[in-house]
């Protein structure tokens, strides 16, 4: 099992033994494969999913423990650095629906990798009361993994039957097999018109079926080869042929691009968004409805997994920062300069809206003269001293 078993701890063999089913509300039966179908090859969803990933990893990472943001934001496994590890988590939780983060901890209980569960299936378990996570991967039929629930974790999306994961993507299941039907018809509808179809037909009397054979054979090896590169076929008087019209019948461009935009709504994204041309609006609620409620929920969990309620109660937590003013137009950032001088950011935060380098003192704050606090009337200027 190699990788996989040196990240994650299994359970001793006697108590996989032990093992039950775990029972959620109601009649519900908590077992998770796999999509039946793998909409990833299709190059509609992968282009929606490819754009929700890249734009989630360029979140950075903020913690008050130190030690957690760098390995969040630089390496937090040996296979992957912060960036990859966000871009693989949104990845999973867009084609499965539930995501799994392990969480590594050494004998004291600190954080030392995080890691994206790569799994196939999954089955929620219980021993001694505590629920656990029972994965099964691809091509390991025969083996499985069991992970502690506070270990993980866990993202989800479509959130209603289950108390543990997201449902299906059986939503898109029609569209993605009408475009795929689309696709392979304009496939062989090419091929069909490429070839020359026809009837031959012989003007000597009462051929043997062996003498039908031998002319369509040479008639075919003569002119329907790929040698054959004039186009031009000749026959003699005792022969003519008919040339059979193909017309076949596939969808219309409109058609497809209707069920592509069922896709991107399905996914949440625009055409714009997929094509790197979007207006600052456009990426503002882009980010607002796709990107910030991922990076919510992932600080949430994050937050609650790795530190203890006494922790979190001093104001210990987990974030993600994404620096949408990058996306501003030239004419939005220049007027930010206003906050500079008025203590909202700092001159090397300005700086970086124009990938610019800081400058030694560029992080702290600075005021303008003519402004004091409220009630302060040390402050400000006067007739221009």
């Amino acid at each position: 099992m190699g990788i996989l078993t040196n990240l994650f701890k299994p359970i001793k063999k006697d108590q996989v033994k032990t093992y039950t089913e775990f029972q959620e509300l109601g009649t519900y039966r908590s077992i998770f494969g796999t999509f039946g179908n793998d909409i990833y090859s299709s190059r509609t969803v992968r282009s929606c999913v490819r754009a929700l990933a890249e734009h989630t990893s360029k979140a950075n990472p903020v913690c008050t423990d130190k030690n957690v943001e760098r390995l969040l934001s630089i390496r937090p496994n040996k296979y992957m650095n912060g960036k990859a590890m966000l871009y693989k988590l949104r990845t999973i939780l867009e084609i499965k629906n539930t995501a799994f983060l392990y969480i590594e901890k050494d004998s004291a209980g600190r954080p030392v990798s995080f890691y994206p569960v790569p799994y196939a299936e999954f089955q929620p378990v219980e021993y001694a009361g505590n629920l656990f996570i029972q994965f099964f991967f691809a091509g390991m039929a025969a083996n499985s993994l069991v992970i502690p629930w506070e270990e993980l974790a866990v993202l989800r999306k479509d959130f209603l039957n289950s108390d543990i994961g997201g449902e299906g993507n059986t939503p898109i299941l029609e569209p993605l097999d009408v475009i795929k039907t689309m696709d392979e018809g304009l496939k062989n509808a090419v091929k069909s018109t490429a070839n020359l179809r026809g009837i031959l037909k012989s003007t000597k009397a009462m051929l043997s079926p062996e003498d039908l054979l031998r002319q369509k054979q040479s008639f075919v090896n003569d002119y329907l080869n790929l040698e054959n590169e004039g186009g031009i076929a000749s026959l003699d008087a005792t022969q003519e042929f008919k040339e059979i019209k193909m017309d076949p019948k596939t969808g219309s461009a409109d058609e497809e691009k209707g069920y592509k935009e069922e896709i991107l709504e399905y996914f949440g994204i625009s055409e714009e968004i997929l094509k790197s041309s979007f207006k600052e609006d456009e990426y503002d609620a882009f980010y607002e409805s796709r990107i910030e409620p991922f990076l919510v929920e992932l600080s949430l969990e994050l937050t609650g997994k790795i530190f203890t309620p006494r922790e979190i109660s001093f104001g210990n937590q987990v974030t993600f920062e994404s620096n949408r003013l990058q996306y501003a137009s030239a004419k939005t950032k220049i007027s930010m300069v206003q906050l500079v001088d008025r203590g909202l950011m700092t001159p090397n935060e300005f700086r970086q809206l124009f990938n610019m380098a800081p400058y030694e003192g560029g992080d702290e704050f600075v005021l303008r003269l003519d402004t004091a606090k409220t009630g302060d009337t040390t402050g400000g200027e006067e007739n221009g001293n």
